[in-house]
């Protein structure tokens, strides 16, 4: 069993690079707990469609409203393997480095950094701005993993999907974890 993982998907673009880092964690029988904001509901719409959301709920072991603080992802006495972002736009990156805990997403994220859990966060935004690079610099500092979603070329991806799931397994991998869509460099 590969334990249960919090995912969280932020208002950034970039809806499917969340979608596929459920999808695969559900695959490898990951227990799922999904927060989704506001904007990255409509964004999930706007990129992946107006059925993602609710496919999305289909693979979560647990869906969590983003205004429930209570929720029990908000503790860090209930055991989970980590959390990845993905997307993780420049307000949540912000809110995590500065331990605004405003929202269960941004709260859940804080949980794994004061745990000392694997945080892994797929920033979502260029050019970046030296506010962007502060907060991100801040978040590594305090055990996060920053990873913006950038694309292993050398795969040779054949379409726009190899990519997003590439990169949602590598930010599997950072966890500890196989994804079902890992490649490797042959060399």
């Amino acid at each position: 069993m590969t334990g249960r993982v919090v995912v969280g998907l932020s208002g950034a673009s970039g809806a499917a690079l969340g979608a596929s880092v459920v999808r695969q964690l559900h695959q490898m029988g990951a227990e799922v707990d999904l927060v989704i904001s506001a904007a990255a509901t409509r964004t999930l719409q706007a990129e992946c469609g107006p059925d993602e959301i609710a496919r999305l709920h289909s693979l979560a072991h647990l869906q969590h409203d983003i205004a429930n603080i209570g929720a029990t992802i908000a503790s860090g006495s209930v055991p989970v393997r980590g959390m990845i972002v993905a997307p993780c736009s420049m307000r949540s990156l912000a809110a995590i480095a500065n331990a605004l805990d405003d929202n269960l997403l941004t709260r859940a994220a804080g949980v794994q950094l004061k745990e000392r859990r694997r945080l892994v966060l797929l920033t979502r935004e260029a050019p970046l701005t030296l506010a962007h690079l502060r907060n991100m610099t801040a978040v590594t500092e305090m055990g996060a993993i920053v990873m913006p979603p950038v694309t292993a070329f050398y795969l040779n991806p054949p379409k726009l999907q190899d990519v997003v799931d590439q990169i949602a397994a590598r930010a599997i991998g950072l966890l500890g974890l196989t994804a079902p869509d890992a490649q490797e460099w042959g060399g």
